[in-house]
């Protein structure tokens, strides 16, 4: 194909232009952008953003411009050069951890050191002895060697209790045997595996004298370090292409009775004795939940960015986008109207854009509580926490009641937040019409990558049981008057305590009442669980989608509440104006009533709304916030800062050249428009030409 020609690239697109249409929907609005900016990250993160993304741009090897042309090799190739790069980049600017995580986001992709710079490193600084990191955890910091977590097996995900894969204590030489005895047991979907790791932290079954007892980390080398071959009788590969996160090799791992020391067992919590082979306890191991409290915390706290920038992107081409014409329009005005200003449009992304804040700021408070926690488990004396979490439906002592607390709330936003932005990017999708199914878009493979997340660190459904069952552990404490006084406690009490009064919460006039009235409705399901369980006896597989639902509720709650909370707090007041505030309410009451309208039956059967209510959110209420927040809509996705490059997309420019931006990136970027083909079926050539070179016959 010939280059494009001048006379192509000095085209316009018809009608207004996209740049202007943006500035005029910019002017349309008073919501200070970088004052916003500063209250959701700080001005410190913003500033840290703004130097790191410099430094990126000004190296090659992070160049986007082939990243939607790319087959698997060429993207893993690719993602590899640029985390060697961030590796030399750190060293060469010195960069802390939170700048590192930053530069990370900024590139916005799963890399092949992406499992051992959390996972492996995690877990040897958690559950290892001092001993056990100077061995291992110094030279994965340095890099000498590349870890990965292998948990997860072809056979077994979330129920972790039955991994296959064996651990074998053998007293006569103090080592383990590693063994894979099944197909089933091999490790899989384990990230940076595939081809990058030469040690992973595996999750064993441990064996001694016969009996098991249970699943324990062990670390163990798995590649020749100067060849990088795998060892002997060890069988390890990547698992192939995923329907995303394709630029990280994940792998699978089988065992053939493979001997390791001592050592390799991680033994911060448990460990054998050497002497007398006897497999021994030590220290708290409920902090062992600490780790998983802080990933999904952190997957909470990231679930608003993910989904602001389809948000973000789905926003500014709508405001762009024009199609058809208001039946009802002035008898002036003609020609085809922004989609966004349908009602149609407005009510699949205004919600979601408010779901962008709500999160923000659960996420914020989450990791607030989290914090929080640690200083608490940090000022207890170890020794003297003699509780243990034990495997079964319901555990009557989940760990301390601050970690419990912490865990079930930590499981239930996870579910609930990640659930959220992975639909919401699809609906994002989706607003963008035809356009929005192009890699161009810049959403399809962002909404790839994040699928993962509604899986792993605890699959969105299971997870849901443990919300549950802590739910039903503080329902039984509140009718035993007894127990921790937190605010799940609090909400329960005041349910049962008025239980058989009622309540009177004006949804539509009142913030406060509104968060009440998404506690109420958690608390009387939560009641309802408990009657089915405790004075029915049901099974409880026959529960399982109460608790769903139930825990759904619960976390609908506390997003509501965090958001509620956030706007009358004096860290949000004193640093935004009162008309800013007061549009970010009226994000929250869009956020809270689309949501209620949403589980409407639910809060209609508990009493916590009458159907006359509901009548009122969904027809005047709702419709009319979207029609007050339409005008800044586009200056609200502003305020999160994303920079051209980090969205990566036509649709979503901040200029507005949507449609220019599109056509360069097929004619001039495409590098299949540089191939030229033989369509006839009786010839043996495919290409003819390939960059102006003639192409041998295939």
């Amino acid at each position: 194909m010939a280059p494009t020609p001048d006379w192509v690239k000095h085209l316009k697109p018809s009608g207004a232009q996209g740049e202007d249409v943006l500035t005029q929907e910019r002017a349309g609005s008073n919501v200070p952008v970088e004052q916003l900016n500063e209250l959701l990250f700080t001005r410190e993160v913003i500033e840290r953003k703004r130097r790191i993304l410099g430094i990126l741009k000004s190296h090659q090897v992070f160049d986007k411009s082939q990243n939607y042309f790319s087959g698997r090799i060429e993207r893993f190739e690719r993602a590899l050069a640029r985390e060697k790069k961030l590796r030399l980049l750190i060293k060469e600017h010195n960069w802390d951890p939170d700048e590192f995580r930053t530069a990370t986001e900024l590139v916005s992709e799963p890399g092949p050191y992406g499992l051992h710079d959390s996972m492996f490193k995690v877990t040897l600084d958690g559950q290892g002895t001092p001993e056990q990191q100077e061995m291992f955890l110094t030279l994965a910091n340095d890099y000498k060697i590349i870890g990965c977590y292998a948990q997860t097996e072809l056979g077994h995900g979330s129920n972790v209790r039955g991994l296959e894969t064996t651990a074998t204590w053998n007293p006569q030489d103090k080592t383990f045997t590693i063994h894979s005895p099944h197909l089933t047991a091999s490790k899989w979907w384990i990230g940076s595996l595939g081809r990058t790791a030469n040690y992973a932290c595996v999750m064993a079954q441990l064996i001694i004298n016969g009996k098991s007892h249970g699943p324990h980390p062990f670390v163990v080398q798995v590649r020749d370090m100067k060849t990088h071959e795998p060892l002997e009788n060890i069988h390890v590969g990547d698992i192939g292409p995923k329907f995303g996160y394709n630029t990280m090799d994940n792998g699978f791992l089988l065992f053939n009775k493979v001997k390791i020391p001592h050592i390799s067992m991680l033994a911060r919590f448990s460990r054998v004795d050497p002497a007398t082979n006897a497999y021994v306890r030590q220290g708290s191991p409920s902090l062992i939940y600490g780790t998983l409290t802080w990933v999904r915390s952190t997957i909470v706290m990231q679930a608003g960015s993910v989904l602001a920038r389809g948000v973000t992107i789905a926003t500014r081409y709508c405001a762009v986008r024009r199609q058809f014409q208001d039946r009802d329009a002035p008898q002036g005005e003609k020609g085809e109207s922004p989609v966004l200003n349908y009602t149609m449009v407005q009510i699949r992304l205004l919600p979601l854009l408010a779901a962008t804040f709500a999160l923000h700021f659960t996420g914020a408070a989450m990791m607030a509580l989290y914090q929080e926690s640690q200083k608490k488990m940090n000022t207890r004396d170890a020794s003297k926490d003699s509780s243990m979490r034990r495997p079964g439906p319901e555990e009557t002592e989940s760990g301390s009641d601050i970690l419990a607390d912490l865990h079930a709330s930590s499981c239930g936003l996870k579910a609930l937040s990640s659930t959220i932005a992975a639909e919401g990017l699809e609906a994002c999708r989706r607003a963008c019409g035809g356009h929005g199914y192009s890699s161009f878009s810049g959403i399809g493979s962002w909404y790839a990558d994040y699928l993962p997340t509604i899986t792993w660190e605890g699959d969105n459904y299971m997870l849901t049981q443990q919300v549950a069952r802590y739910l039903l552990k503080s329902a039984r404490a509140v009718l035993a008057n007894k127990g921790p006084a937190n605010d799940t406690t609090r909400i329960l009490s005041h349910f049962h305590s008025r239980s058989e009064v009622g309540c009177a919460f004006d949804i539509i006039g009142s913030d406060s009442d509104l968060v009440d009235a998404f506690a109420w409705r958690a608390s009387f399901l939560t009641f309802e669980a408990l009657k089915h369980r405790d004075e029915h006896k049901k099974p409880w597989n026959d529960l399982l989608v109460d608790f769903y639902r139930l825990s759904k509720a619960h976390s609908q709650y506390m997003v509501t509440k965090s958001f509620y909370e956030a706007l009358q707090s004096q860290a949000t007041t004193s640093k935004i104006n009162t008309d800013t505030l007061e549009l970010l309410k009226k994000l929250f009451r869009l956020f809270a009533l689309h949501t209620l309208e949403q589980e409407a039956s639910e809060f209609y059967a508990s009493g916590a709304c009458s159907k006359h209510q509901i009548s009122l959110a969904r027809t005047n209420t709702v419709m009319r916030l979207l029609k007050e927040i339409r005008p800044h809509a586009v200056k609200l996705v502003d305020a999160w800062g994303f920079d051209d490059w980090v969205l990566d997309s036509s649709l979503g420019r901040s200029d507005g050249k949507v449609y220019e931006d599109m056509f360069y990136r097929a004619s001039e970027l495409n590098p299949l428009n540089r191939i030229t083909v033989d369509p006839y079926p009786d010839s043996a050539v495919l290409f003819r030409r390939v960059e102006g070179e003639v192409k041998s016959k295939l």
